[in-house]
């Protein structure tokens, strides 16, 4: 099989969309021998910042001397991005080769698994060959039922923070979406919860309880930022001073500290982590597709802020970075998120709206967001595709301008080529 091949078949059954429950991972795992129980985990569920703390704390264990995993969703630009191994994706001829291996078992069962499950197969496999001692382990959406919730108890299991999203999935209320997001809880972990929510807080409490699990939650008051910029952060917390990271904004500032307490109770757990390690770890942590500069003159930034409780952050950053600065937004967003408050959170920081549509079949079309815009007040027009409005953006902006990409990380790719191809040509 090649790597074409293996993405082909992998993507072949994407028609049997998300089917909650245990059942179907479980017995693949079973007849490919249950990799997972080969190497220990940390397991991030959560609304926003899950990908950002799961690459803060794999980096900081790489840098202890770890061999880690790391195991997220979605990719930006290429699918091995959500395999990888010490740092590194997952090669294509070693895809390839898992894939092929774990295919007859995938299709000799009478339940077949969904496209997660498998992609969850495959991701566990290549961590047993690669001898991976402990694996950051992203859930999809929700907790109780994704197919990650298959490994024993993890060393810690992280919440980060939480929001309304995914609610006919997970429940309309976030009472209903922290019960099942703390079902990655387990007997014998420890338990790590981002905060500033108390209704997600007292459920989270309830089920540690239940659990006999401690709960560490981080105490933001006590960070200090000394130097924030568009190239990162320098600031104190928890008795560390001038801890500095690359990811921008404040949220990842909440985020690093929700990291440095996960790291905390790993050595509670016996893990050997020096202060240097984490010091260098949190430094060298990437996250792209998150208030990411893409190019500076104009200033062009990417955030995946993808719901509200994402974009209330974004937009909180932008104006703590931007003081009263109007800023033009390339935007697309999925036709089933709740983008009218989306919008009217950007409106007092948006000079106008370039809207685009995002390539994936759940998108909204373009002239449908511009109008929705106008409707808030915000100046929009619709744009037939990501390059031309990156164009168009950064034109009127000029030199000295600022251009966001907002709402979909699914646009990241093609906002990227669009932002090198416009360079290209200057």
């Amino acid at each position: 099989m090649t790597y074409n091949q293996a993405l082909e078949y992998i993507h072949s059954i994407t028609w049997r969309g998300s089917r909650p429950g245990l059942s179907r991972t479980k017995e693949l795992l079973s007849k490919i021998g249950n990799p997972q129980y080969s190497f220990k985990t940390v397991h991030i569920a959560g609304t926003n910042g899950k990908g950002s703390t799961s690459a803060f704390v794999e980096s900081v264990l790489r840098a202890a001397g770890y061999k880690t995993g790391l195991y997220t969703s979605p990719y930006i630009k290429v699918f091995n991005e959500r395999i990888q191994f010490c740092g590194e994706v997952i090669p294509d001829d070693e895809l390839a080769e898992i894939t092929e291996y774990v295919k007859p078992y995938a299709d000799s069962m009478e339940d077949l698994p969904t496209e997660f499950e498998l992609i969850t197969a495959i991701g566990f496999e290549f961590f047993k060959r690669r001898g991976c001692e402990i694996a950051v382990i992203e859930a999809g959406m929700g907790g109780a039922l994704d197919s990650t919730n298959v490994i024993p108890a993890p060393l810690v299991a992280v919440i980060t923070a939480i929001g309304l999203d995914h609610t006919k999935e997970l429940g309309g209320t976030v009472k209903e979406i922290s019960a099942t997001k703390s079902g990655i809880i387990k007997s014998g972990c420890r338990v790590v919860f981002y905060g500033e929510n108390k209704e997600a807080e007292d459920e989270i409490r309830k089920k540690c309880e239940a659990e006999k699990c401690s709960l560490a939650v981080p105490d933001f008051s006590k960070i200090k930022i000394n130097e924030r910029g568009i190239a990162g952060t320098l600031f104190d917390c928890a008795g560390h001073s001038d801890i500095e990271i690359r990811l921008i904004g404040d949220y990842q500032v909440k985020n690093a500290a929700t990291a440095m307490l996960v790291i905390d109770e790993l050595v509670r757990c016996g893990l050997k982590i020096s202060d240097e390690n984490i010091r260098q770890g949190l430094l060298n942590a990437k996250w792209p597709g998150r208030f990411e500069v893409l190019a500076d003159s104009p200033v062009i930034v990417f955030d995946g802020a993808h719901n509200v409780h994402g974009m209330s952050a974004t937009v909180k950053n932008i104006k703590s970075l931007f003081k009263n600065k109007k800023i033009a937004v390339v935007m697309g967003v999925m036709a089933d998120k709740n983008y009218k408050d989306m919008l009217e959170l950007i409106k007092d920081i948006t000079a106008k709206l370039y809207a685009v549509t995002p390539d994936n079949p759940r998108a909204l079309a373009a002239h449908s967001l511009a109008s929705e815009a106008e409707e808030c007040g915000i100046c929009a027009a619709a744009y037939d595709s990501v390059c031309s409005a990156v164009s168009a953006a950064a034109e009127e902006q000029g030199e000295y301008g600022t251009v966001f990409a907002l709402g979909s990380l699914y646009m990241y790719g093609e906002i990227s080529d669009a932002v090198k191809s416009l360079y290209n040509s200057l």
